[in-house]
């Protein structure tokens, strides 16, 4: 597996992965969550050009299994989404995806990774804390992070629970083992 950023015209292809991603979520009576439309074409170009799109893909077809879209805020790289097709699922894609995240943000200057994430989904909030990523409680909340809060609660999100999740990288080697 290779991580590298995303080309122009396998943005289509990220769309696939997010809604085979999705899945899973309808056995969790979360259908709204599973049948949610995947980032706009224009938006997943956005972060492409700004150099924050990658995907993981097989060494020998080069298909995308699995994309993480970032951008910088506040001083961390707040990972927008990261999402693993379920064909390849529990092989260490999202892992690997955010551990080029962080050395990129390490790259940049960025101190951390955060995230926003369902505090119950088993492949969640629970993987993200095994990597090593805690939990913010609203005092840890900068402001860039508590207008994208705003945002996916006018989306709909926190008919579930969620949290803010933070990964420090200082002085970080390498994320926690999954």
């Amino acid at each position: 597996m290779r991580i590298r950023p995303a080309a122009p015209g396998e943005l289509p292809a990220l769309q696939d992965v997010e809604r085979a991603a999705g899945t899973p979520f309808r056995d969790l009576g979360m259908e709204e969550i599973a049948d949610d439309d995947p980032p706009a074409l224009d938006e997943l170009e956005r972060y492409r050009k700004a150099g924050r799109c990658w995907v993981a893909a097989d060494e020998g077809d080069d298909e995308p299994l699995a994309y993480l879209i970032a951008e910088p805020v506040d001083g961390a790289l707040h990972v927008e989404q990261v999402s693993v097709h379920p064909d390849a699922a529990r092989r260490g894609v999202g892992r690997a995806l955010l551990a080029h995240a962080a050395h990129r943000a390490r790259e940049e200057g960025l101190t951390a990774l955060t995230l926003t994430t369902f505090a119950e989904v088993p492949w969640n909030a629970p993987y993200y804390a095994r990597l090593g990523f805690r939990v913010l409680d609203g005092s840890g909340l900068t402001p860039g992070l508590k207008r994208i809060r705003a945002e996916e609660s006018a989306h709909g999100l926190d008919h579930w629970p969620r949290v803010c999740m933070r990964l420090e990288l200082v002085g970080r080697a390498q994320l926690s083992p999954s």
